[in-house]
């Protein structure tokens, strides 16, 4: 599969893989468990349909998704094999994470233990907000919950919005919703600029976990802990310590 996905010699069709079952649906398209026919290699099958890419404007930014991930070589990103299309659809040919969706597992458990939220084995699988930059931006894009307050307060931003966003899914991993939540979108846009941020009693989470959440969610971005310190945290330090012991 991977030296011939690499060869520009290689066309894609849907006559190349034997389709299994579903496992995902959205609003563009959906994906299917799939097995290329001749080397037997089990990859996802994302079936989007023109229509409704056409339908929702989204041309561009399917394409910077596949461009990105199609460039991108790293344990903890979902690779994109490649792509082909017929009339009514676009297939992208995708690693497949045996582990499912993230998502999906914290609301079937509620939230996740201390040591798997600090030291999980993820794969970043969706691209379709990704940039390639090195400047500064003032566009806004994401999901609203994940939004760092400089974002919605529409100034430029830069890789820091990366370290709230850190913050934000390490809550969300913990306590099983996101810390801004609200009823419509204003509020919760008002709980972003004002780091409106509290920690319920349940589940019992540590007090070294809550520290680097709060190091994390800070409104000024020059003062949230860089990637280096979060790496020398004590609660991610504890936790990747093979040694230690989780007591939930």
């Amino acid at each position: 599969m991977e030296s011939q996905t690499q060869s520009p010699k290689k066309q894609w069709s849907l006559q190349d893989f034997e389709i299994g079952k579903p496992l995902g649906k959205g609003k563009f398209g959906r994906v299917y468990l799939a097995r290329e026919a001749k080397s037997k290699y089990i990859v996802a099958l994302k079936v989007i349909f023109k229509e409704q890419i056409e339908k929702y404007k989204i041309q561009h930014q399917l394409k910077r998704e596949m461009e990105i991930q199609t460039a991108l070589r790293h344990p903890n990103i979902l690779r994109l094999y490649g792509w082909f299309h017929d009339s009514e659809r676009i297939f992208l040919i995708l690693e497949y994470a045996h582990g499912g969706e993230l998502y999906r597992e914290i609301r079937k458990r509620g939230f996740l233990s201390e040591n798997k939220a600090a030291t999980g084995r993820l794969k970043i699988a969706d691209f379709g907000w990704s940039v390639q930059s090195r400047a500064k931006r003032r566009t806004m894009c994401g999901t609203l919950d994940y939004l760092a307050p400089e974002m919605v307060e529409n100034k430029a931003h830069d890789y820091a919005v990366d370290n709230w966003t850190l913050g934000i899914l390490c809550y969300e991993f913990l306590y099983g919703v996101p810390p801004f939540e609200a009823e419509n979108q204003t509020d919760t846009f008002r709980r972003i600029m004002n780091v409106d941020l509290s920690f319920p009693s349940t589940p019992c989470v540590s007090i070294e976990a809550k520290d680097l959440i709060l190091r994390l969610l800070v409104k000024d971005s020059s003062k949230r802990l860089s990637l280096q310190k979060i790496m020398e945290h004590p609660w991610i330090v504890k936790n990747t310590d093979p040694t230690s012991i989780c007591n939930k």
